[in-house]
Parts: structure tokens; sequence; C-alpha cells
């Protein structure tokens, strides 16, 4: 799938998990982000900034790898 502006992705846990983002973050992510719908407001290089659902919660920016195609069911 290739990421672009517009696009609906949810995070791959496997991937963010041992990721360096998440050495350097707290690790105990909202489970929003694995299971809601994402949608790409901007990519940049090999990352991309994600809104997540209709909650107010921040945008997160991503690398392309951790995300993945949003299927609904």
């Amino acid at each position: 799938m290739a990421v672009k502006r517009g696009s609906f992705v949810r995070v791959i846990r496997e991937k963010l998990d041992n990721s360096v983002e998440a050495k350097a973050s707290d690790t105990r992510w909202s489970s929003y982000i694995f299971k809601t719908r994402g949608e790409v407001l901007e990519t940049r290089e090999d990352y991309a900034l994600v809104k997540f659902g209709r909650v107010p919660t921040p945008n997160i920016w991503l690398r392309l790898d951790q995300l993945e195609e949003f299927k609904e069911g």
C-alpha cells in the first residue's frame, strides 16, 4: 500500500513496539491507534502525520512502515 495524504491506516503494534520511537517514548500505547481508523494528514520522507478517530486526540508522526491500510470489519 502506498501511504499518501487521505489514506486510512492503523498502526502495526509489532513494528511500533520494537522501534527507536518506542524506546524514546512512553510505551503504554492507547489502544485506539491499533483499533480505530487513522487518516494521513501529511507525509514527509519516511513519516506520516496521522489523525485518529473522532475524539480529541493529538495527531502523531509515525514511520510509514509502522502503518497498514485500515480495513473495516
